[in-house]
C-alpha cells in the first residue's frame, strides 16, 4: 500500500474528510470531525495511526511486528501500523475500516444514519 492507495481508501468511506490540523506533514482523516486515521508524510515507509479496540490492539501488537503502540496517541486505543509489506493491503484496509467503524459507533444515531 502506498499513500495514494491509503488516501483513496479512506476517502471512499462515507463522510470522510481529510486535512492537516497538526501541520503540513501529518495527513488526518476524520468522519464527522472525529479522527480515525493519521499518517505522517515525511517517512520512508508508509505508516499510520489507527484506532483499535484495546484488547485487539494488544493482540495485533503481539501477532504482527509491523503493529506498534500508537505514536503520540493513547496507546490503549491506538496502534501505529508500518505498511512495510509484511501484511497484505486487504489486512491493512480491514484495520483502517475497523478504526473508522469504532469512531462511527460513537456518533449519535441520527448522524450514523446519515452515513448509510
Amino acid at each position: 500500500m502506498n499513500i495514494e492507495d491509503l488516501r483513496d481508501f479512506c476517502l471512499s468511506l462515507s463522510g470522510t474528510t481529510e486535512g492537516f490540523p497538526f501541520g503540513e506533514q501529518t495527513l488526518v482523516f476524520k468522519v464527522k470531525d472525529k479522527v480515525f486515521l493519521l499518517t505522517p508524510l515525511d517517512t520512508e515507509i508508509l505508516q499510520f495511526n489507527a484506532k483499535c479496540n484495546p484488547e485487539t490492539a494488544q493482540e495485533l501488537r503481539e501477532q504482527f511486528e509491523c503493529v506498534l503502540p500508537g505514536y503520540h496517541m493513547n496507546k490503549k486505543h491506538w496502534n501505529t501500523v508500518l505498511a512495510d509489506g509484511s501484511v497484505n493491503d486487504e489486512m491493512l484496509k480491514s484495520w483502517i475500516r475497523d478504526s473508522y467503524d469504532l469512531v462511527v459507533a460513537t456518533l449519535p444515531a441520527r448522524v450514523r444514519a446519515d452515513l448509510l
